[in-house]
């Protein structure tokens, strides 16, 4: 079975959806339907804040990763450097 051909049994249509809202208002009521959006739409809002946050905390890590990782670089070419420099200079027996 191709994919078309699955979203056609997945996704209701028209007269599905009317019967669904139906459904739901038998259920809930129509004083219900409101608090149960409000609650629905705060906990959208909080997931897309705390993805966000995550986010941005990734995009600073991927920042600061190669800020720390150069001077330590440069040290290593530092030190190295002196290293070869002192033996060099170092009287050979």
């Amino acid at each position: 079975m191709n994919m078309n051909g699955l979203l056609a049994f997945v996704v209701p249509g028209g007269w599905e959806l009317v019967l669904i809202v139906i459904v739901v208002l038998l259920l809930f009521g129509a004083k219900k339907i409101p608090e149960l959006a409000k609650g629905l739409g705060t906990g959208i809002k909080e997931f897309k804040k705390a993805t966000n946050e995550i986010n941005s905390e990734v995009q600073r890590a991927m920042e600061d990763e190669p800020a720390k990782s150069t001077p330590s670089q440069s040290n290593q070419q530092s030190a190295s450097s002196t290293n070869n420099s002192q033996s060099d200079q170092a009287p050979k027996a």
